[in-house]
């Protein structure tokens, strides 16, 4: 008898050491409610999450399971999409795709799916203007063992753009008229700048052309009037993260804001930029980078001086910072940047070919062949991140060639603002369908005068930067140049339906969007996994330009 007891004792440990350890289940209670914010001085009611913005830093460990209850008390609809997660499609966030209806008012939904991935990234509301109103918020997924990325602080920093004016409103404003925040247009000074610059011919040649097209060398940013935010904070309220000198700094930028691109440096420091989009990268010293509305950059910084360092992260408009600091007491702060030029459009930053075709006796002089847009006004001799430095820390596990490539042509009406994928607005077009496990190219042209940072869900892409095939990037925003192309790879292992679209708020909401249905095939249909074989590297020469 003795002998069976401890027979089974011995069976009963073998089980408990051979049985699979189980995730975890981290569960958070989220409340989407309009509440009054005072980030100007005067209450404003504003979306917010747990009644502030921004949301809460939502944290997780790869493996975890993740069960987020988020609930309704707004009088409408309302939804949440995780950007960047790899996930089941029900669950990704977007109204009416894969049969989620949204959030209706009074309703709590249970996102529920398993944390596959690492990093940096965040979520915001896919509902109307809500996410410029204040629903978004920060993600940070920690690897289950040791971090290769190792800091002795850690800080988010989430940049957004705050206006006056419901999201709702200024979408409204900008349909009536397209030009109804532009409120900082050329003056016969800068006429004269130009002409002082290039001769009266070349710029009243220029100054005419744009007339023609009824367009604006200033035209960087749809919306003007916007208070800069780092965390929730405006400039005068400055958020502090603190240091001790020599610390390895680790700063998580989210550009979760609406419509703004950021110049972002901190005078005095290099930066080493070590995740892009969450996804882990050889590191890039440099001393400035530029990043659109949904990207993320994680960089690490060395300070090493007991003072404070200024975070500022400059509107492509220079209409104003977002600003924050590093420092080693509370209470510091450092010196503000003085604003940069305004950088102006170029020819270059319109579509040539369409240009030539309608004027063929039109002639550029090289200064109009340098993009106005892609102007950072960095000093001389500093390194700004360009998407060619960024190198896949690791090895692609999938480095074929694809079978096909996809236009997508970014087009649109500025007088009526009309924004559209190959000449549709997302009401009319029909969606891209990819079958699942193929390898696509998706080659982006830009047929309009403003950047665009085009977005897929659910699926990661890979950056045709130059780099070798095993070393391209993975990415989930791609800015795309005015009157630039730029092309991606994709290999399509998400079955569902997944948006597709411009991250510029409005641009999306004004038609920049399509569906990608990526259909799961009969089990005979499936391509197999790649192999030795099948893993031939891709050609890095697709089409690609810097910004």
């Amino acid at each position: 008898m003795r002998l069976h007891h401890l027979w089974m004792v011995a069976l009963l440990m073998v089980g408990v050491i051979s049985a699979p350890a189980y995730a975890k289940t981290i569960e958070y209670n989220l409340t989407i409610e309009r509440l009054p914010v005072n980030i100007t001085g005067t209450p404003i009611k504003k979306v917010t999450v747990n009644g502030g913005i921004p949301a809460p830093t939502l944290r997780f460990t790869e493996g975890d399971e993740a069960i987020i209850h988020v609930t309704n008390k707004m009088d409408v609809a309302t939804s949440i999409h995780w950007h960047g997660l790899l996930l089941p499609g029900e669950m990704d966030g977007v109204p009416t795709f894969n049969g989620f209806p949204g959030i209706m008012p009074g309703e709590t939904f249970t996102y529920h799916f398993p944390i596959k991935q690492t990093g940096t990234y965040w979520y915001h509301a896919h509902s109307a203007a809500q996410e410029q109103d204040g629903l978004y918020g920060s993600l940070i997924f920690a690897p289950k063992g040791k971090d290769p990325i190792q800091a002795d602080r850690d800080y988010i920093v989430v940049l957004s753009d705050f206006i006056i004016d419901d999201g709702d409103e200024v979408m409204s404003n900008l349909k009536k008229v397209s030009d109804y925040y532009a409120t900082n247009r050329l003056t016969l000074g800068d006429f004269f700048d130009d002409v002082k610059a290039r001769g009266w011919d070349r710029a009243w040649t220029d100054a005419k052309h744009w007339g023609e097209m009824r367009m604006a060398r200033t035209d960087l940013a749809d919306v003007a009037g916007y208070l800069f935010l780092v965390n929730g904070k405006a400039p005068e309220q400055n958020w502090t993260g603190l240091f001790k000198p020599g610390e390895r700094v680790r700063l998580r930028f989210i550009n979760a804001s609406a419509m703004s691109f950021f110049d972002v440096r901190i005078p005095g420091l290099k930066m080493s930029v070590v995740q892009a989009d969450g996804q882990d990268i050889e590191p890039v010293p440099v001393d400035e980078f530029r990043f659109a509305p949904a990207e993320t950059y994680d960089v690490i910084v060395t300070p090493k001086d007991d003072k404070p360092y200024t975070i500022a992260a400059e509107s492509i408009d220079r209409s104003g910072f977002a600003i924050g600091t590093l420092a080693t007491n509370e209470g510091q702060r450092g010196e503000i940047p003085q604003p940069r030029k305004r950088a102006l459009l170029t020819m270059a930053d319109m579509n040539m070919d369409m240009m030539m075709k309608d004027d063929p006796d039109m002639e550029m002089t090289p200064a109009d062949m340098i993009s106005g847009w892609a102007k950072t006004g960095a000093l001389e001799g500093d390194k700004a991140l360009s998407y060619a430095d960024l190198r896949y820390a690791g090895i692609q596990k999938d480095t074929r060639q694809p079978e096909r490539t996809i236009d997508v042509r970014l087009g649109g009406n500025m007088e009526r603002f009309i924004w559209t994928i190959n000449d549709k607005k997302f009401s009319d077009a029909e969606p891209i369908k990819l079958r699942y496990g193929e390898r696509v190219r998706l080659s982006f042209t830009n047929e309009t005068m403003m950047a665009h940072p085009m977005h897929l869900h659910g699926m990661f892409v890979q950056l045709e930067n130059g780099q070798p095939a095993e070393k391209l990037p993975n990415k989930h925003t791609v800015i795309v140049p005015p009157g630039g192309s730029y092309s991606v790879l994709v290999t399509a292992d998400a079955a569902g339906e997944w948006a597709f679209h411009c991250h510029l708020l409005y641009h999306m909401m004004a038609g920049m969007m399509n569906k990608v249905v990526v259909a799961k095939l009969d089990p005979g249909e499936i391509p197999p996994p790649p192999t030795a074989e099948t893993t031939k590297p891709a050609t890095s020469g697709g089409h690609h330009a810097g910004h």
